[in-house]
């Protein structure tokens, strides 16, 4: 029960109806005032309170001043004797309640064994939802160590039957893969096909640590090594629909806990857990891999261009010079044809126009419209056909495109069309083929791409094809109008949307403070933009701070304020911190924070049990936290500070510090300094948070 009340809440929550009052009469003070208290507990918790001191002290107060007796009765109550029995049995049969037997402790194991997946497995949210149970049915919840007894048995009941019927799906050809994963062995050939192209390693190696590993740099030797993980974890033959009922969350869960558990310690499992928490792991690493895939395609075809453009650029700024009165020299040169039309150009257009000043007009014109962009597709096609191509098979073999747009259909077969000649030594594509260019090829490049024979028939060079192709993807992909079979990033953009989106709808559109109608929806945001361009257009020519430039990528150019002088009262401020604490450390900050926000309670461990005490856990997590935030490290704290090892601190990281705790601790943190700060200085800005030490 909370600690604080506000003088409304308590004659909300507290105070004595005639109803209530009557069940007081004949009692001398301090049986009143203890029965009082129980009755009013219950009403509110559906429990009675485990020990006086469950009671804050101004519910007391204000029971007293209800009843017109003395505060200091209630530290004269006897808690311990027969009447407190009888009153229970009394209140219980004033709300109709009545004590939990062994077959109701039994009945709510079962139905928290069946809600465990709604409310994902967590502990907390299963406890209040098994207090809510008892409350309805009306039966007075157990002692809390019992209670905590029931949901964890829950939670216990509903991993074994899980792990057994996941276990039961395997095959046994799956098991006997997953036990060669924790072997040293050599990767095992896939697909003659597929391996042919990559370089394996044939030294001996570890597979399951390889398949924890993240991508490299980007690069080819980074999509081959991906591509091995994906074949090997593929190699399982896990069930398509082995997980299809279990949510992302709950799973993750799993995986994080096979992440940070040791081979030795998963080979100890038995044989429905390790087979389980393996097979979860292997289809949420796949996933992850298969969307490292699909970055590293986004990241290389977006290096092949940049790379390009970089290198021409580099060339063109070192012979570009800009020639000014283009029209006045054209004038000049036409005069002189005109008044020698069979003379010589070097004795004619030269003595008019100087041959340096022409040579520089042609590498102006190489410098810019269709030469450039000549220049820049013979090195992106150069760079890809000689390096990058080797990747564009195992592209097409492991990964599996789609789109929900008819309008993208022509990126999907021209993929198709690369995937059938993806092992052909053609230069060209057959002139039978149907290979798509709406909607494939960029504007303006059709004539750098397309060829066309002596006979004026058209060809299309497959390597220039290829590259226009995984350009036309990149763009897809980033905005899922192409999706990847067995991604999660990249998944079906329809699988984003909740299962029941059709049906609630319009509570989904109400929760999201958005209209249903799509015209509607864009004609508002249509007038909020031409209300943000007006505004901006209006104001611009005004700002003496903001200038418009004609060159260089930016063109909108704001200076920069000029810093205000420092308040005062600021340097007294720190004046007096430095005088009082002139050499306090991060770590006492960083312990003094947690004293006061308890941020620590969002690291919970990953594993099933953990014995450590919560006093030594909170000062392992804060040394852990101390290391990483301040690049320290583990082991040089753990030498310089002592108390803990390295191994213990090493735990603690891989079982409690996880990135969705740390974001969940940061949140905390950030709410409790919005909540100190004064708003009628700083304002009810929630965007952004910063301190200064």
């Amino acid at each position: 029960m909370k600690r604080n009340w506000q003088p409304e809440e308590l004659v909300e929550c507290w105070t004595l109806l005639p109803s209530e009052l009557a069940l007081l009469a004949h009692k001398n003070p301090q049986n009143r005032l203890i029965f009082a208290l129980l009755l009013k507990f219950f009403e509110l918790e559906a429990r009675f309170p485990e020990s006086e001191h469950e009671i804050p002290s101004v519910v007391v107060n204000y029971i007293t001043q209800q009843l017109k007796i003395s505060p200091s009765i209630y530290h004269e109550c006897n808690w311990q004797g027969r009447s407190i029995i009888y009153y229970r049995k009394k209140i219980r049969e004033f709300f109709g309640f009545r004590e939990a037997s062994k077959k109701d402790a039994l009945q709510l194991t079962d139905w928290l064994t069946e809600q465990a997946l709604i409310y994902e497995l967590k502990y907390e949210q299963l406890k209040s939802a098994a207090i809510s149970r008892l409350r309805e049915l009306k039966i007075e919840p157990p002692t809390q160590s019992r209670l905590e007894r029931i949901v964890r048995s829950a939670l216990s009941s509903f991993e074994s039957n899980f792990f057994q019927r996941t276990v039961a799906q395997l095959s046994n050809k799956t098991k006997e893969q997953i036990d060669n994963l924790f072997k040293p062995q050599k990767i095992e050939e896939q697909s003659l096909e597929v391996v042919s192209q990559l370089d394996i390693d044939e030294e001996a190696l570890s597979v399951w640590n390889e398949l924890k590993l993240d991508p490299g740099r980007i690069g080819v030797g980074s999509f081959q090594k991906e591509i091995e993980k994906l074949l090997i974890l593929r190699q399982l033959d896990l069930p398509p629909d082995l997980f299809t009922n279990i949510s992302a969350k709950i799973l993750q869960q799993y995986k994080q806990r096979v992440v940070v558990e040791y081979p030795k310690d998963l080979r100890r499992h038995p044989e429905p857990i390790r087979y389980t928490l393996v097979a979860i792991f292997a289809l949420l690493r796949s996933q992850e891999i298969v969307d490292n895939l699909v970055e590293l395609i986004i990241q290389i075809v977006h290096r092949i261009g940049t790379k390009a453009e970089k290198r021409i650029d580099q060339e063109l700024l070192k012979d570009f010079k800009k020639v000014n009165g283009k029209t006045n020299l054209l004038f000049q040169m036409a005069e002189a044809s005109l008044q020698q039309p069979d003379g010589v150009i070097k004795d004619v257009i030269f003595p008019v126009v100087s041959e340096t000043t022409l040579k520089n007009l042609v590498k102006e014109y190489k410098s810019t419209g269709n030469v450039y962009r000549e220049r820049v597709y013979t090195v992106m096609r150069s760079s890809y056909g000689r390096h990058y191509r080797r990747i564009l098979p195992l592209i097409l073999q492991q990964l599996e495109f789609r789109s929900n747009n008819e309008v993208h259909r022509p990126v999907i077969q021209a993929l198709l069309l690369l995937k059938k000649y993806a092992l052909s030594n053609q230069r060209y594509y057959d002139s039978t083929e149907n290979v798509p260019i709406e909607g494939v090829l960029r504007s303006g490049w059709q004539e750098l791409i397309l060829e066309k024979n002596s006979d004026g028939d058209i060809k299309v060079n497959r390597i220039n094809y290829e590259l226009s192709v995984l350009q036309a993807l990149r763009e897809k992909l980033r905005c899922k109008e192409i999706w990847v079979v067995g991604a999660y990033r990249y998944r079906n953009p329809e699988e984003d949307l909740p299962k029941d989106f059709e049906s609630q709808r319009t509570e989904y559109f109400q929760a999201l403070k958005l209209p249903d109608d799509v015209e509607e929806f864009i004609t508002d945001l249509q007038q909020k933009m031409q209300s943000a361009l007006s505004q901006l257009e209006s104001g611009l020519p005004k700002n003496k701070y903001v200038k418009i430039k004609n060159q260089g990528k930016s063109k909108i150019c704001v200076s920069p304020l000029k810093p205000q002088s420092e308040p005062i009262n600021l340097c007294r401020l720190k004046t007096e911190i430095n005088r009082r604490w002139p050499k306090t450390s991060l770590l006492d900050v960083l312990k003094e924070t947690d004293l006061r926000v308890n941020f620590t309670e969002h690291f919970q461990s990953v594993l099933t049990r953990e014995v450590l005490d919560s006093k030594l856990l909170q000062k392992r997590l804060l040394l852990c936290l101390y290391g990483l935030g301040t690049n320290t490290g583990l082991k040089r704290l753990s030498d310089e500070i002592g108390g803990s090892s390295y191994q213990e601190l090493l735990h603690v990281k891989r079982a409690y510090i996880h990135k969705q705790q740390l974001c969940n601790a940061i949140t905390n943190i950030a709410n409790a300094i919005f909540g100190t700060r004064l708003k009628h200085i700083w304002g009810e800005g929630t965007a952004a948070c910063a301190t200064e030490f």
